[in-house]
């Protein structure tokens, strides 16, 4: 057996590391074996010297092996089991509206998501905010809700992929988070054990995305796309834009009231609206629900608008320990911040660029992201009615408004904010589309 500060020597010195080495690193990981700062050490080596192609599938086999593989055969569900993953960013409440939608056209949708990373919001965190939901119950729990709503997001439970759970936190606060290598092992390796038949993965790009160059994003893209098929499981990567919030609103009960919102049609932000119907399209196309993305469109349109997808959201809150009428009650029930103010610009004008991620670090500054994995997160903080590029504000129409525990968190949020837009004296001459460019497995 190789000890583990070897295996972390040979990968900082740039060795290639064989698929057994990997293999007695993560078991080391998920047995406790493996201390903290080896983890650390560990993540920081592969940052910097990265993996090879067969590194990153030997790397996401062994964290997919740590734990529990779920296998849907028993349960006869006359669907394919499909999902959904983003390299998070601001404003990015896709998976929460998406889900429900692909459970209306028939798949079955057992997402196991992910808390906040850095400047991005964690799909479990937006959840946690909802009275009563169990965000990360045990697995027949987990089953159960599938089976019945068609879809369920949870957390990582301590038998899926646990030697993930302990990486992923680490990578947040030691500034691994970009390495594509853990990226790859960390998305799919949950992914692999959910038992998918099919992946569609938004890759972001742009200030507020964590590869903020096309570059980096076409490389992640393409990485996930290939181990993943070479894993088995059939993927496709859209790179979108991530020059600005997706939604209006950026925070954990701001974002869930508007996911509520899309989903009932009360409002539906243009740019999420494109890039949900683009990656459900997809991933319909990619499991015969669809013949092509066209006809994987319109089914997921005709979800929104005869309320299948709001009613499929609805069964599983109340499957997950929700309000049974969640939707009618979901703007009283959802916890509110006592300070709420909006943030005018020093000069009117038309919103020119958005440094998104200046914006997330608002929402974490205020309380609703972590520095530190241990810290605690308060659900009601957070923007909304961000205003998009193009926008004309000024006296009458803010950047944002500002949901705040307090008055001094609220005026340091809003510095910050006023500094992330750039304003022009005309609007841009063109709008940019949210989906920029397609990456498909070796399959497609």
């Amino acid at each position: 057996m190789t000890l583990p500060q070897e295996i972390i020597r040979a990968k900082r010195d740039g060795r290639i590391l064989t698929e057994e080495e990997i293999h007695e690193f993560i078991a080391g990981l998920t047995s406790g074996a493996v201390t903290e700062g080896q983890a650390s050490a560990f993540a920081m080596a592969v940052f910097f010297r990265g993996m090879t192609l067969e590194e990153r599938i030997a790397l996401t086999r062994a964290m997919t092996r740590s734990g529990e593989n779920l296998d849907w055969g028993e349960a006869n569900l006359p669907g394919p089991i499909l999902d959904k993953h983003s390299t998070g960013g601001v404003g990015d409440n896709v998976s929460l509206i998406l889900v429900p939608m692909l459970a209306a056209c028939g798949a079955y949708v057992p997402m196991i998501s992910g808390r906040g990373l850095g400047h991005t919001g964690g799909t479990l965190d937006k959840l946690d905010s909802i009275p009563g939901y169990v965000s990360q119950p045990d697995l027949s729990r987990f089953r159960r809700a599938v089976r019945d709503a068609g879809c369920a997001i949870i957390g990582q439970t301590a038998d899926l992929a646990p030697a993930d759970r302990r990486l992923y936190a680490i990578r947040d606060v030691t500034g691994t988070v970009e390495s594509v290598a853990l990226i790859t092992a960390s998305i799919l390796s949950k992914k692999l054990a959910a038992g998918l038949h099919g992946l569609v993965m938004d890759v972001k790009t742009g200030s507020g995305a964590f590869m903020s160059t096309m570059e980096g994003a076409r490389e992640l893209a393409t990485s996930i796309a290939t181990v993943a098929n070479g894993a088995g499981l059939p993927t496709v990567s859209l790179i979108t834009d991530m020059n600005e919030p997706l939604a209006s609103a950026a925070g954990n009960a701001v974002e869930i009231r508007n996911a509520v919102d899309y989903l009932t049609g009360r409002r539906r932000d243009e740019r999420l609206h494109k890039v949900t119907l683009a990656l459900g399209a997809e991933l319909l196309a990619l499991s015969g629900l669809a013949k092509d993305p066209a006809q994987g469109r319109t089914a997921l349109e005709r979800g929104l608008a005869n309320g299948a997808a709001a009613e499929k959201f609805e069964r599983m809150v109340a499957a997950l320990g929700g309000s049974k009428d969640f939707l009618a009650r979901a703007h009283e029930e959802l916890p509110q911040a006592p300070v709420e103010i909006d943030v005018r610009p020093h000069a009117p004008g038309f919103v020119a660029s958005v440094d998104a991620r200046a914006v997330g670090l608002a929402v974490v500054e205020l309380g609703g992201g972590r520095a530190r994995a241990s810290d605690s997160i308060d659900p009601t903080v957070g923007l909304t009615d961000l205003a998009p590029i193009g926008a004309e504000v000024g006296p009458q129409r803010p950047l944002a408004r500002i949901h705040a525990r307090n008055r001094d968190n609220a005026d340091a949020a809003a510095r910050r904010l006023r500094a992330a837009y750039r304003l022009a004296e005309a609007p841009p001459s063109a709008a940019v589309e949210p989906v920029i460019e397609r990456i498909a497995g070796s399959a497609q």
